[in-house]
């Protein structure tokens, strides 16, 4: 029996951002970065790696660690983090994984027999004399890999990044940062044979105006036409550009994502926004006849504990795609079943009384210290943990979309902590209509549920959950039932 698919669709203890999809025989594979839950930094984990049937997107399989860090051999105490990687399958039929080692300016490689590994270390990118990638006077800065084998067995690499790293953070070296670039590998998925171009300039002609190029390449080909996904300078956004070649004449095609909704509807800036918003990193996904477009959530008030999520794309007639909003069923077939039990942690929209914010400032912890946030109850990678909603005071908001409605008559919700009053449920943000009103007694540190009635029309429908009251109260899950 096929499993309903949420957001994240990966189970709420595991923390893979940069989530890039691919299709290898009849299953979905996703490669990404492995942040640690509470860590202070990006990506301290091993790669490991998830996989799906192409017809089943909400049965996930954990297929374990791919790769790890001390496997370079420039790397051997594993002290250098390992980002965002991407996989191709060369025309040899292996399997090669590639990516940036921390700020090093280094792309390694690695390859296996199968898709889901183990990943033995291959080499890292570089010139034909044998002159390491990002070694030379006027290299770029090698990072965030994305990687084609094009139809004719081309392969392409794809790598930029936006800020400046100092030269003493790259052992000295100058390096270019001026936007994203692309070069031709040989066919040992490792050699230089074409010098690297400029494709993506982050700023002057060329460059895409007001989403220009800041990171988070990724390419894909399909039905004839390349599109590249990027992160701009807004960074809490994916775009996307199109062309007929994979090395040139890419037009701008425009935003995907945002994981905070901005630039959708009214959403205009960070405070607005229906989520809080951080870095962004994904791919995109051609299916069964579906586009989709994998992204990440911020969680645990930091940057440091990202999640991987996907939405369905809108393809326009002319060809071009709409903006996708966040939603809680982004490869479900459709709505979720509106009726049962569902987790607080698949909300797609969060807020506190004064909106959001962004979690890649200083102090977010502090700065955010009556806000609302998705975390955990135990350490990382532990598998009993239960991910809840935090911190929920008086104003704070909790949206889930979309639901198929039918029977429920009837909402209970999860919570616990000293609070006093009401959780209000609503199918819009703004509460205009309320149509529940559950009334909540101080739960101590046990979960507990209280429900009410609920007066709600069949349909396709949102559900907003508002706490009204004094103290705060953690948020478990809900449950529609009749």
């Amino acid at each position: 029996m096929k499993k309903q698919a949420f957001n994240p669709y990966l189970p709420g203890y595991e923390y893979i951002p940069d989530g890039e999809p691919h299709v290898f025989e009849d299953r979905v594979y996703v490669y990404g970065s492995h942040d640690r839950f509470n860590g202070p930094v990006f990506c301290m984990n091993d790669y490991v790696c998830w996989s799906a049937p192409v017809d089943d997107l909400g049965n996930w399989k954990f297929e374990g660690v791919i790769y790890r860090k001390n496997q370079d051999p420039r790397n051997r105490m594993g002290l250098r983090l390992l980002f965002a990687p991407d996989v191709a399958q060369g025309a040899d039929g292996r399997f090669y994984l590639y990516y940036a080692f921390d700020f090093m300016g280094i792309m390694g490689v690695a390859v296996s027999e199968h898709p889901a590994g183990p990943y033995e270390f291959y080499g890292h990118v570089h010139y034909a004399d044998g002159i390491v990638w990002g070694r030379k006077k006027g290299d770029s800065f090698p990072f965030d890999p994305g990687v084609l084998v094009d139809d004719d067995g081309r392969v392409y690499l794809y790598s930029g990044f936006y800020t400046p790293v100092p030269a003493v953070v790259t052992g000295g070296r100058r390096l270019q940062f001026n936007g994203g670039y692309v070069l031709e590998l040989e066919s040992d998925m490792v050699t230089i044979r074409t010098p690297e171009k400029l494709l993506f300039p982050k700023q002057g002609e060329g460059s895409f105006k007001n989403h220009e190029f800041f990171e988070a390449s990724s390419i894909r080909k399909y039905e004839g036409k390349y599109y590249f996904v990027y992160s701009s300078r807004h960074n809490h956004e994916l775009c996307y550009a199109v062309s007929d070649y994979p090395d040139r004449e890419f037009v701008f095609g425009g935003t995907l994502i945002s994981n905070g909704d901005i630039f959708l509807d009214d959403v205009k800036d960070e405070i607005h926004a229906r989520s809080f918003t951080g870095n962004n990193h994904g791919g995109m996904l051609y299916l069964n006849g579906q586009y989709y477009i994998f992204y990440h959530r911020h969680t645990h008030r930091n940057s440091y504990a990202r999640q991987t999520c996907a939405e369905r794309l809108n393809r326009r007639p002319d060809g071009s795609f709409a903006q996708s909003e966040m939603t809680s069923c982004g490869l479900n077939d459709g709505p979720l079943t509106g009726a049962g039990r569902y987790e607080a942690r698949i909300a797609c929209n969060l807020w506190g009384k004064a909106g959001t914010g962004r979690y890649d400032i200083k102090n977010p912890r502090k700065v955010y210290a009556h806000y609302p946030y998705i975390t955990q109850d135990k350490k990382d990678g532990d598998e009993t943990a239960i991910q809840y909603i935090a911190n929920m005071e008086d104003g704070a908001v909790a949206g889930f979309k979309y639901f198929d409605m039918a029977e429920a008559d009837r909402i209970g919700v999860e919570i616990r902590g000293e609070a006093k009053g009401w959780m209000l449920v609503s199918e819009t943000g703004d509460f205009s209509t309320v149509c529940a009103k559950i009334p909540l007694k101080p739960a101590g540190r046990k979960w507990k549920t209280y429900s009410a009635g609920l007066n709600l029309k069949k349909g396709k429908r949102a559900l907003y959950f508002k706490y009204c009251g004094k103290g705060k109260i953690d948020f478990a899950a809900f449950c529609l039932f009749n």
